[in-house]
């Protein structure tokens, strides 16, 4: 890969990704409230919905958590619990696990969207396409489980994805290190960029909206009293009612 497309997709790339990411789900959210839904399609076929969805949400939440832990926390914190080479380890177990039964998942909804004639004539071309892209990104991920494992003495591609990662977040971008990085972990990381540019144009915004519940089951009850009007004997029902009584 050239120096300078490396450098553009792995320093610019992932802020322009941001911008957009941010501000178009702001401006749909502000233009297009009525298109913000995850368009489900329950009525049709629903037990094959039910364990598809369940199983591709159960997944891909934990691979969600996972990246962003993993790769945002730096090493010093975590060092005296346990050591990057059995953190690698830890994440191949796991991440390999939650990203077969997400597969498992994804593959059930891909399958009932593309091959049900009747789900197929109500979804829209953005729908399909999105799950293809997550499919595809998804299986990405998994092929970068060997050359993870493949690492696993001294932890050394984590440990320069997770530097790469701390230096966006702090805008110092520096992706020199990453041109040692087996090519499977930047094809998944570009395409994962490309998600979220793709976010605010697609039904995967309603996933702002499952961030917004959990606010709201943290909300602080709504008091409510009653109140009486001090109102004259003759305009007081009740009073009326206790007087006739």
């Amino acid at each position: 890969m050239p120096i300078i497309l490396h450098n553009f997709l792995f320093n610019v790339y992932p802020y322009i990704c941001l911008a957009v990411f941010l501000m178009g789900s702001l401006a749909r959210f502000d233009r297009d409230q009525y298109t913000w839904k995850s368009d489900s399609s329950q009525m049709l076929r629903a037990r094959q919905l039910r364990w598809g969805s369940n199983l591709f949400h159960i997944g891909i939440l934990f691979l969600f958590v996972g990246h962003t832990v993993g790769l945002l926390t730096p090493h010093i914190f975590y060092e005296w619990l346990i050591t990057a080479p059995q953190k690698q380890m830890l994440a191949i177990v796991s991440g390999g696990v939650a990203g077969l039964v997400c597969f498992v998942g994804l593959t059930m909804l891909l399958h009932r969207r593309m091959f049900d004639p009747r789900i197929r004539l109500t979804s829209h071309k953005t729908d399909l396409a999105i799950l293809i892209i997550l499919w595809i990104q998804l299986v990405l991920g998994l092929v970068t489980l060997p050359f993870s494992y493949a690492h696993r003495a001294d932890a050394s591609a984590m440990l320069i994805l997770a530097d790469w990662a701390q230096h966006l977040v702090t805008f110092r971008p520096d992706a020199s290190a990453l041109i040692a990085i087996d090519w499977p972990f930047k094809v998944h990381m570009v395409l994962g960029m490309t998600i979220f540019l793709l976010f605010p144009f697609s039904r995967l915004v309603h996933v702002w909206s499952g961030f917004a519940s959990l606010a709201y089951v943290l909300r602080p009850y709504q008091l409510v009293r009653s109140r009486r009007l001090n109102l004259p004997r003759a305009q007081d029902p009740a009073r009326r009612e206790g007087g006739r009584a």
